[in-house]
């Protein structure tokens, strides 16, 4: 499960390299299909639509598992969706070239994008209250860290990339990480629902079997300390 969450945190890293190819994107609408600044803000904003609609993504992961699993097959739906936008506007002018074609596989894109961050902030959840609890604390701290490399890395590489590589090229390159993110679903290894269920009431018996030894322990000390205190008062007793 510790490589779940390293596998995890690569995709968090990824997710902020997506600056890289996000500069293209601000170059194809602004200068080779001259859109107004409120037309290209139009086209940026429906295409950034899935993101503001998170939440739903983790309700039809947790209320409709498939074959019993609610992370890795939507993650491969997510990536999915990811991959095809890149692949189809890098190999078709035509629809690179038309501004409502780019919008609706850029709203895909993020689509797939926006599922495949919250299956993997779940997943990473999952990991560490099962496995490494006191880690919990520094993980969010890791992965903005990570997303925050992969930004600062996306964006350099990608102002480079303009300068001497083709749009088409560059949807292409990108590409490769959806595809390197698919490939990386097949390596982890997820528990069915049932399992989890089964192991999360496992914890909590461990835990409550626990607590009631403690107890029992406080209650023997506390007899304890009546016995010898009882003990003390008779031997006070017997020499006045």
């Amino acid at each position: 499960m510790m490589f779940g969450i390293l596998e995890a945190l690569v995709l968090v890293l990824l997710k902020g390299f997506r600056s890289f190819v996000w500069t293209a994107v601000s170059y194809q609408l602004k200068d080779r299909l001259k859109l107004s600044p409120s037309a290209s803000q139009f086209v940026s904003s429906i295409a950034f639509f899935p993101w503001s609609i998170k939440p739903l993504y983790g309700i039809l992961s947790d209320c409709i598992p498939i074959k019993g699993r609610k992370g890795i097959p939507y993650l491969v739906i997510a990536t999915v969706l990811s991959l095809l936008p890149w692949l189809v506007l890098g190999l078709n002018a035509t629809l690179r070239n038309s501004t409502w074609h780019l919008m609706i596989f850029l709203t895909v894109q993020n689509l797939g994008s926006a599922m495949a961050d919250v299956v993997v902030d779940a997943m990473i959840a999952e990991a560490v209250r099962f496995e490494r609890a006191s880690f919990a604390g520094d993980l969010q701290t890791i992965s903005w860290l990570a997303m925050a490399l992969g930004g600062i890395c996306g964006s350099l590489l990608g102002g480079f990339a303009l300068t001497y590589l083709q749009i088409d090229t560059i949807f292409l390159l990108f590409s490769i990480l959806p595809a390197i993110q698919l490939l990386s679903c097949g390596l982890v290894e997820e528990n069915s629902v049932d399992s989890n269920n089964s192991r999360s009431s496992q914890v909590v018996n461990e835990n409550s079997i626990q607590d009631e030894d403690n107890s029992l322990g406080k209650k023997s000390d506390i007899g304890n300390l009546r016995r010898k205190k009882s003990q003390e008062q008779q031997t006070e007793s017997s020499f006045p």
